[in-house]
């Protein structure tokens, strides 16, 4: 499988630091041309990559992201809404404020419906265009008492995803989405290290109860690359014929076909 996309401008959102990361460099290595965003600008960015500094949060991050990317390069291909974050505490619905909900349906449902409906125009006019929207696995398979509000709104991401497939279809435009599981990235370790100081318990034990709660078959978690190859796949012609379809990647822990 030769997978290129030479002459291809792709976004990833969230891109510098763990999947976001990973998957900007895999696509920028088979020849696209990648815009990255995140909320501050890294020391060790790469010069490869065009930066935009955005908070995806505010409303208007969505417009000032496609202002730059379609004056500087005149076309948007592939866009990979990777951005996101489970932002509230454990403990179950009781510990959630209004505050919690909102603030996670907005990194996680809102940020990608904006950014979509910024850059969709684009796509529609030039017939070409992929999709790949970053959900997880907890949107199927939810953890009460750590993933409630940040579950909820990945699964109102997975319903959308299809809904949005279906609609822009006939356009030549794909969509799908990537559900991955538990993967070493520095949020999952800083969430496992949240975890350990709320229960008083060493960082190792709180990543054997995440584990057990998760349940993965191959014992490990993901490696960021490891989800990034998925992606590249998806994003190139050799997946042409792909597209309103949720992959997990998560080692076999979804206990479902």
């Amino acid at each position: 499988m030769n997978i290129s996309l030479k002459g291809q401008v792709a976004l990833v959102t969230g891109g510098t630091k763990g999947i976001g990361k990973a998957i900007a460099s895999k696509l920028s290595n088979v020849g696209a041309q990648v815009v990255v965003t995140a909320r501050h600008e890294p020391k060790d960015q790469t010069s490869e990559h065009h930066f935009i500094t955005a908070d995806l949060v505010q409303p208007e991050a969505a417009e000032i992201i496609a202002k730059e990317i379609l004056e500087k390069y005149g076309r948007i291909d592939i866009i990979v809404n990777n951005a996101g974050a489970n932002l509230s505490p454990g403990g179950g619905f009781s510990s959630l404020s209004d505050e919690h909900w909102h603030n996670d349906w907005q990194i996680n449902f809102l940020s990608v419906v904006r950014i979509n409906k910024a850059l969709l125009p684009s796509m529609i006019t030039q017939k070409h265009g992929v999709i790949i929207n970053i959900s997880t696995g907890a949107a199927k398979q939810p953890i009460w008492e750590l993933t409630m509000s940040y579950s909820s709104a990945k699964a109102a991401l997975n319903v959308y995803s299809k809904a949005l497939a279906n609609e822009v279809g006939s356009k030549e435009i794909r969509v799908n989405v990537v559900s991955p599981g538990v993967v070493k990235t520095p949020l999952m370790m800083e969430f496992i290290e949240d975890i350990a100081k709320s229960s008083n318990t060493s960082v190792d034990e709180a990543f054997k109860t995440v584990m057990n709660k998760v349940g993965v078959p191959l014992g490990r978690m993901a490696e960021p690359e490891e989800i990034a190859n998925l992606v590249a796949f998806l994003v190139s012609s050799e997946a042409k014929y792909i597209t309103g379809t949720n992959y997990s990647v998560d080692g076999g822990a979804l206990p479902i076909v």
